[in-house]
């Protein structure tokens, strides 16, 4: 029997009942079309998740019955912000999806020179919705307890000089240092730099290096905006973290 995993935005506490939120009742209900007394594992991205079961499910609602917690032990040790350069459509999306999949801490989106994607705020509040809503899917999918906050967009010109990480990498292709010449951060945080399609500029990277950051590169090949937080999160966590 699959047993699904369902996110919701509500604290939660052993041998509880409550009302199954509207989105959850559509996916279990509606979608998975689960019946009463089918278990589900409950998180709400606070760390653990909880086994729960359906009850009471009516034609336009269901309640929950959360029985024991869990703890897990799956988040890599090694908290890796991204600074991830705002790219266009289903790019972004995958980005996203893939860095809480490979264990990113946080996402911080950012304008870069390249970038291409230009919304007034209304458009970005929804764009951000949609990126944490993309990145809870993620969390659901790959077991994590923590859901990893997908910041609301700034400069990239004021994340480089707030961020103060212990260390600070911008990935740049034409870097010949590699990731392994680097060493382990004593405090396991890394600020990772990532551009857009047409890669940092010349000014960026400047910039990101008077703050403090270093360019790497991971490889001798040019990678996609969206392949970049893949490739970097799995090398470093190989590293200094849980791979």
């Amino acid at each position: 029997m699959r047993i699904p995993r369902i996110h919701v935005d509500l604290p939660l506490a052993e041998h509880t009942t409550f009302d199954l939120p509207d989105g959850a009742f559509q996916h279990c209900c509606k979608v998975l079309r689960l019946k009463e007394d089918h278990p589900i594992i409950l998180f709400n991205g606070q760390g653990g998740q909880y086994h729960a079961k359906l009850t009471n499910v009516q034609k336009r609602s269901a309640q929950i019955a959360v029985a024991d917690f869990v703890a897990l032990d799956n988040e890599s040790p090694l908290k890796v912000t991204i600074g991830q350069s705002i790219s266009r459509g289903e790019r972004m999306d995958y980005a996203v999806q893939k860095a809480v999949e490979a264990g990113v801490y946080k996402i911080q989106p950012l304008f870069s020179e390249r970038c291409e994607v230009r919304l007034n705020d209304a458009r970005l509040e929804k764009r951000v919705q949609h990126w944490q809503q993309v990145a809870i899917s993620a969390a659901e999918q790959s077991g994590r307890g923590i859901v990893p906050e997908v910041c609301f967009p700034i400069p990239l010109e004021d994340w480089v000089t707030e961020c103060n990480d212990m260390l600070k990498l911008a990935l740049h292709h034409h870097s010949a240092r590699p990731l392994a010449q680097f060493s382990q951060p004593e405090n396991q945080q890394v600020a990772l730099l990532i551009g857009p399609e047409g890669g940092l500029s010349e000014p960026e990277v400047s910039l990101a290096e008077a703050q403090g950051f270093a360019a790497v590169a991971l490889g001798p090949r040019v990678l996609r905006t969206e392949t970049a937080p893949i490739v970097a999160l799995t090398a470093l966590n190989l590293l200094w973290g849980d791979i």
